[in-house]
């Protein structure tokens, strides 16, 4: 059954976590920590937000169990406004190392507009990737409807890259 603990316990186990560490991140207990993970109880309301940012996961997903990998051609008529729009670009390096850029794709395309790229993220080898990043196309994506996860990128040295359109 896959449910709120089962979520909590999974998420913990593909950082490399124990419950301990995972409390200590939280500021709750390990105690606790087992208790969501056993369903016996929730983890309070406004430590959902914090749980979900640190498993680089929407509430959603921690509650329901969706996800937003799936990516979707939404109809003309059922898009939202490109200007409330995001892009996001989560990385996680096997360092510990963690970006998150949310790029409202409104700042994007004036951007783009204006002969700006993708910033580099200076000193660090690993994130070279990115600096080829085609904004425009990821653009053209958006205005045609694609939302979801559009690339996934996973080294072998552990490195991982989401970029997604929300």
């Amino acid at each position: 059954m896959n449910t709120l603990g089962t979520r909590i316990a999974e998420n913990r186990k593909k950082k490399g976590l124990s419950q301990e560490q995972l409390a200590d991140i939280l500021g709750v207990s390990s105690q606790a920590v087992s208790k969501w993970e056993n369903d016996i109880s929730c983890p309070d309301i406004s430590l959902l937000p914090q749980i979900a940012d640190y498993f680089n996961i929407t509430i959603d997903e921690l509650l329901r169990g969706g996800n937003r990998t799936e990516v979707q051609l939404v109809e003309a008529n059922q898009r939202k406004d490109i200007n409330k729009m995001v892009l996001r670009i989560n990385i996680s390096s096997s360092d510990g190392d963690e970006i998150k850029m949310n790029l409202p794709l409104a700042l994007v395309k004036t951007a783009l507009e204006v002969g700006l790229n993708m910033p580099e993220i200076s000193g660090n080898k690993k994130f070279d990737a990115l600096k080829d990043l085609d904004l425009n196309s990821i653009l053209l994506m958006a205005e045609s409807g694609v939302i979801g996860k559009l690339i996934e990128i996973k080294s072998t040295d552990g490195d991982i890259i989401d970029i997604y359109i929300e």
